[in-house]
């Protein structure tokens, strides 16, 4: 009998560090390992009233720890650069820039993404709750908001990747609209 107690609660302990292995903290403290880069996208949006996704491609590169740029090649070229708390659209030789400080929602959610890449569990636990599945070959971390006017406009974030690299993001908006961003690393030369 204690034989058997003895190797059921071995089996737990056992199970429970499996199971503990890979947490939010362990997926944050990768993605901070990364230091940028430059990939290619494929953005799907789903919009209710039309009855074919929109879809855009291009490049993006992340600068640690707050310049995200996309580069969007097609079906038009356009370019949005995220610089601290600045916003700058390029679009039809036209340039708008927009100070996000004004703008809490919009920072929070730009902020989702910029904190995810760079490992910034504190940044995303202020607006986000944090799910995570999967181990650290792939694995899925859904970012539920927590913030008000954030859940106003957003049901959900889902971002997942394989070790350190972010490979989808999903937005899920609460009118069931939503996009998915499709990434791929650009070999280096």
């Amino acid at each position: 009998m204690i034989k058997r107690w003895f190797f059921g609660v071995a089996l737990l302990g056992l199970t429970g560090l499996a199971q503990a292995a890979f947490d939010v903290q362990q997926l944050m403290a990768e993605l901070a390992q990364n230091k940028g880069g430059r990939v290619r996208f494929v953005e799907k949006r789903f919009v209710a009233l039309l009855d074919k996704p929109l879809q855009a491609s291009g490049e993006m590169s992340y600068t640690p720890p707050d310049r995200l740029e996309k580069r969007t090649l097609l079906p038009k070229p356009e370019t949005m650069v995220l610089d601290g708390d600045r916003l700058i659209l390029e679009r039809d030789k036209r340039r708008m820039t927009i100070n996000l400080a004004s703008r809490p929602e919009a920072l929070a959610f730009i902020d989702s993404i910029r904190s995810t890449l760079s490992g910034n569990q504190r940044s995303l636990e202020q607006n986000y709750a944090l799910q995570l599945t999967g181990d650290s070959r792939q694995w899925v971390l859904v970012l539920v908001p927590s913030e008000q006017g954030i859940a106003a406009l957003l049901q959900r974030i889902t971002v997942s990747g394989t070790q350190s690299q972010v490979r989808k993001i999903e937005y899920l908006q609460t009118d069931g609209d939503r996009s998915e961003l499709t990434i791929e690393p650009i070999e280096a030369p």
